[in-house]
């Protein structure tokens, strides 16, 4: 995206107690899409444009909820407003798939600035320059670990994933959030999340991407 809008964050306070997660980690969940009709776009995500209600919805697959997304010319976050003790729970994790990459994008070059999928990381910093963020891609072409940042520096992005091997399938990841926002913005504090976004974008190639998030969460160590 040219330039990377998100939506004004209202920080939501929230009481976290340990859950059972993945391969026994302590894990709480970050997003509950079980109350949302499908088709629907889910009740407690935001958007900056109504037309990214289009853009994410909520679908049922092997008795499970997933967010997918699919845009066609469109470069809209959504985004989960949730804070929570970075510190105590430094793991964010999630599934993902992509279905349809977006037509000769390319992250490191601003006319082609598209991905299939994204995730970030939300840290509060200015109303009127928006948070900062670590931005973890699958990029059909960027080689992973590819240093990138956009929004004046304010967006680091670690490319997680690249090429297209797995189209259609679905990948567990699991990243050192606090680390990574440590060693990015070169800040020695732990931050205080105000939330995650997902976009699934296609507006500099004007193309259309396809994809699925699920199973979003953070851990301990």
């Amino acid at each position: 995206m040219r330039r990377e809008a998100v939506v004004g964050l209202v920080l939501a306070a929230s009481i976290l107690s340990a859950t059972p997660g993945v391969r026994g980690e302590e894990c709480v969940a970050l997003a509950d899409l079980t109350n949302d009709p499908v088709g629907a776009f889910p009740a407690e995500w935001q958007v900056r444009k109504d037309e990214g209600k289009g853009v994410y919805s909520v679908r049922e697959e092997d008795r499970r909820r997933v967010l997918h997304a699919a845009s066609k010319g469109q470069g809209i976050q959504a985004v989960l407003q949730h804070e929570w003790d970075l510190d105590a729970y430094p793991i964010l994790a999630w599934s993902w798939r992509p279905v349809v990459f977006p037509r000769g994008a390319d992250e490191r070059r601003s006319s082609t600035n598209d991905s299939v999928l994204a995730v970030y990381l939300l840290v509060p910093y200015s109303r009127i320059r928006g948070p900062k963020a670590v931005k973890y891609i699958w990029s059909e072409r960027v080689p992973t670990g590819t240093p990138l940042s956009s929004n004046h520096g304010l967006t680091q992005v670690v490319v997680l994933r690249t090429g297209t091997d797995k189209k259609g399938q679905w990948a567990d990841e699991r990243v050192d959030a606090r680390t990574d926002y440590k060693r990015l913005f070169g800040e020695s504090e732990t931050p205080n999340p105000a939330g995650i976004a997902v976009l699934t974008d296609s507006d500099d190639t004007q193309s259309s991407a396809e994809g699925d998030y699920a199973n979003f969460r953070v851990c301990k160590q």
